[in-house]
């Protein structure tokens, strides 16, 4: 697997709450994307974001980190089985428009291994 960029995934109960602090106090202003229960707020520069969730619409536990692999998302789920790590949401096609799956490291976080149709290669 060669990951195109990673995203750190904070736990939030309400983005909105959330929001002051993170795009106010901390500068994070750009909000790339926000699905009501996911948003990206970035710096105007770009060098800097964060990804807050507030409860994954279609998996059943929120992830820590988000992992972006492209095209080789098919290629990281078999090698994921193949070394008999926990799959924790399967290989799916998302109605937002992403590839993605959720895998158990072994220190027991949640990675989501994600293909965007807008990943660089």
């Amino acid at each position: 697997m060669r990951p195109t960029g990673l995203t750190a995934n904070l736990n939030v109960p309400s983005i909105e709450k959330a929001r002051s602090f993170y795009a106010d106090y901390l500068g994070l202003t750009v909000e790339e994307m926000n699905l009501g229960w996911v948003a990206r707020f970035s710096t105007p520069d770009g060098r800097a974001s964060v990804q807050l969730v507030s409860g994954d619409e279609t998996a059943p536990v929120d992830s820590a980190l988000s992992v972006h692999v492209g095209d080789d998302v098919e290629v990281a789920y078999e090698e994921a089985k193949r070394r008999g790590l926990e799959i924790v949401h399967p290989l799916t096609t998302e109605p937002w428009g992403v590839r993605r799956f959720f895998v158990r490291a072994p220190d027991g976080t949640v990675v989501n291994i994600v293909s965007h149709s807008d990943d660089e290669q």
